[in-house]
């Protein structure tokens, strides 16, 4: 397995790409061949979600608020669990797809330091705290009386979702989902993500430059999903000169090569607008990760160590959906052998594989609900994989 490939199962960013000819014009106005320009604007989670919601969680030492994003109005929950520095909003293209296919509500949870989530102590991203997180918020939505729980987590939300499971925080859970994070495979990366992390950009001159570097260093291949994804990953810095977004440093910009002008004259046009694009850069506001990965190093151990174990132990019917069968260890291989829970491999898929593949990973998942009966098929839906 390539060392990108390890990197991305804590779905951290791959380094940024060399910027072709040393030169360019802005990421925004990216040339995609003769008169073809790829939209990288924002998108609102509306267009994907039906609703938004604060959930507040009281206990002895105050309030946590966690923002969610749902859909839907009959059959199972789907609590989807997003990967580290990601955000529920990478959840929104999938959502849209599997609501299509089958009854299911859909409650996607922004966890403890990530998207709009607002907690007291943001820093502990401890597997036993968000775990706990997890089943105070849905027991702030459905009291004693939750409806059937479906878990499903990426990469670091599916660890999240396994030991969610194990320590039975969620007792209405009829089945549980892991997508693309196997424990082998996770822990030999480890080493290696501080490094990772050190080459990914720092800060964006825009959301749409975030959203193209997104795009184009294969941190998400769907253009559609980076749209209205990257907005939870990326905020507005509070000041240009701030220590947590240095001054006329704008890092990360996928930029393609300005197409050289036939004379000097032109020539000094091009150096003209790239110097004022620079003066403009440092008037602006720019744009950073809502989260420092590299200060969560201490619980990256806690979140994926004994996690294969813990994922087979777990009574509930289990899915596995994967980019590559490489990435099975071998206790999940001697698992797979014996059974013990129904695995997907979805080639041709990045790390972030729902949102790379959301119509494929809806059909896993929607076969799977259908095949042990946990709720109905709509608009003409039909199982497209022999284990329906």
């Amino acid at each position: 397995m390539s060392a990108l490939e390890k990197q991305l199962h804590l779905g951290r960013l791959p380094p940024r790409p060399p910027l072709p000819g040393g030169g360019g014009q802005s990421g925004s106005k990216m040339r995609m061949g003769p008169g073809r320009k790829r939209d990288f604007s924002p998108v609102l989670w509306n267009q994907y979600f039906e609703s938004m919601e604060d959930v507040v969680v009281e206990n002895e030492t105050g309030k946590d608020t966690f923002r969610i994003y749902k859909s839907g109005s009959e059959g199972p929950v789907l609590l989807l669990l997003h990967g580290g520095g990601h955000s529920a909003l990478s959840w929104a293209v999938f959502t849209s797809a599997i609501i299509n296919r089958i009854q299911c509500r859909i409650v996607a949870l922004d966890l403890r330091g990530h998207g709009e989530t607002k907690v007291r102590n943001p820093e502990d991203l401890s597997a036993e705290t968000m775990s706990k997180d997890v089943g105070n918020v849905v027991e702030a939505l459905y009291g004693d009386l939750p409806p059937p729980i479906m878990l499903i987590g990426h990469s670091m939300g599916g660890a999240i979702a396994v030991h969610t499971a194990a320590a039975n925080l969620v007792p209405s859970l009829l089945g549980l989902c892991m997508i693309d994070v196997v424990e082998g495979t996770a822990m030999d990366a480890l080493n290696s993500m501080q490094n990772f992390l050190r080459s990914r950009p720092k800060t964006f001159k825009s959301l749409e430059n975030a959203i193209e570097w997104s795009v184009k260093s294969g941190q998400i291949r769907n253009l559609e999903s980076a749209r209205v994804s990257m907005v939870g990953q990326v905020k507005q810095c509070e000041g240009a000169a701030s220590p947590e977004c240095p001054k006329a440093i704008v890092e990360g910009i996928i930029e393609e090569e300005e197409e050289e002008e036939d004379d000097d004259e032109g020539g000094g046009s091009v150096n003209k607008r790239k110097k004022e694009d620079d003066t403009e850069t440092k008037k602006e506001h720019l744009y950073t990760w809502r989260i420092e990965l590299a200060k969560t190093e201490k619980y990256w151990d806690g979140w994926f160590r004994g996690l294969s174990n813990l994922f087979l132990s777990c009574p509930t019917p289990k899915l596995l959906l994967l980019a590559g069968v490489d990435r099975l260890d071998k206790d999940l291989t001697i698992g797979q052998m014996q059974g013990k829970f129904q695995m997907q491999v979805l080639p041709q898929c990045g790390h972030a594989v729902h949102e790379d593949a959301p119509d494929k990973v809806a059909e896993a998942v929607a076969t799977f609900l259908i095949r042990h009966r946990f709720t109905e098929p709509i608009g003409g839906f039909q199982c497209v994989f022999p284990a329906c």
